[in-house]
């Protein structure tokens, strides 16, 4: 209870919340932004970044979010607020505490993200150093547990998580989620038809 009276206030302190999407590299942050986008929400991007076979529906990128830890001046969230923006796990704890955020946290099974991280260094470059799978998973497992930890006793982050996987085999039902997430009023239809399952690569089979 005193967390969401805590929550209340400082929504009425802080201002329009910024909505974050995050997650791992690959983990359907592109996705999310695209729904995002499709329901009516403004993006804060700027494209640098082109589509590419990775990513043929574009990357929305914002390249000031890949500074939050060099630079000191985040004056241009100020920008962000009541827009959505894409910011990777790993940046999040450089997110001053001036502002509210609503974070969408994207999860993958970490096998695909990594067979899909692999993938795209492999394309990239002729001979890249590639980590062994279980060593790369086991880091980001890690990563993964210290990030919720943290962001579960800042008071001025709202957090839902949302798998990749769900997004593709019940897209309508995630959504529902999201638009509820951010108050309504979202276009879920436009957010839902927005979602390609043909780009659901690197799936894992598992064994039954």
């Amino acid at each position: 209870m005193f967390r969401r009276f805590q929550r209340i206030y400082l929504r009425r302190k802080l201002g329009e919340p910024i909505i974050v999407v995050s997650g791992l590299p690959r983990s359907g942050t592109s996705v999310m932004m695209s729904m995002l986008a499709a329901g009516g929400v403004a993006l804060l991007e700027d494209r640098v970044r082109e589509p590419d076979v990775d990513n043929p529906e574009g990357y929305h990128e914002f390249e000031p979010t890949k500074q939050l830890l060099e630079r000191p001046d985040k004056s241009w969230l100020a920008s962000a607020q009541g827009k959505a923006v894409k910011v990777i796990s790993e940046l999040l704890k450089e997110l001053p505490d001036s502002y509210y955020y609503k974070i969408i946290f994207m999860d993958r099974d970490l096998r695909e993200v990594v067979a899909s991280q692999n993938k795209m260094l492999r394309r990239r470059e002729p001979d890249p150093v590639i980590s062994p799978d279980d060593q790369i998973v086991g880091a980001f497992e890690r990563h993964l547990r210290l990030t919720h930890r943290w962001l579960q006793v800042r008071p001025n982050f709202e957090v839902l998580e949302v798998a990749y996987g769900s997004v593709i085999s019940d897209a309508a039902g995630a959504a529902a989620r999201v638009n509820a997430f951010l108050g309504g009023g979202l276009r879920v239809d436009g957010m839902s038809d927005v979602v390609d399952p043909g780009l659901y690569r690197n799936r894992v089979r598992r064994n039954r």
